[in-house]
């Protein structure tokens, strides 16, 4: 996975789709689903690790945006 477009489609292989209007609570939901669906086992390791990586840094870049 390289972008959060990447992850969105790798949630929706799982019937997850996050949609809210606000990104950082979109970012967050993610973020949690991914945690859910490792701890259940159902992801490997690295798709779980590329995943959080990706979805931690943008939610760093909207905080940072949000800063202004």
């Amino acid at each position: 996975m390289k972008t959060l477009y990447d992850v969105q489609q790798f949630l929706k292989e799982y019937g997850t789709i996050i949609y809210i209007g606000d990104r950082l609570a979109d970012l967050q939901l993610m973020e949690e689903e991914l945690k859910e669906l490792y701890q259940s086992q159902l992801i490997e390791t690295k798709d779980y690790q590329s995943a959080i990586l990706l979805i931690r840094s943008e939610i760093t870049k909207e905080l940072e945006r949000r800063k202004g």
